[in-house]
């Protein structure tokens, strides 16, 4: 599996996505106020997530 880097977008749990803020040893930080129905799922703004709970995923804003 290729490990994210900066500026990646990842999906996990379920279909929730986050753009990739930092990148540590076994997780990255990922900020999710990039989807559009952020407001709606009152969850905080960043979330970490291991290395194992996500997929990497094209990245829509830039096609």
């Amino acid at each position: 599996m290729k490990t994210a880097e900066l500026g990646d977008i990842v999906e996990f749990h379920d279909g929730l996505r986050g753009r990739v803020e930092k990148v540590n040893e076994n997780s990255v930080i990922v900020d999710l106020t990039i989807m559009e129905n952020f407001r709606s799922l009152d969850m905080e703004e960043k979330t970490v997530i291991n290395h194992k709970r996500y997929k990497l995923v094209e990245d829509p804003i830039s096609q």
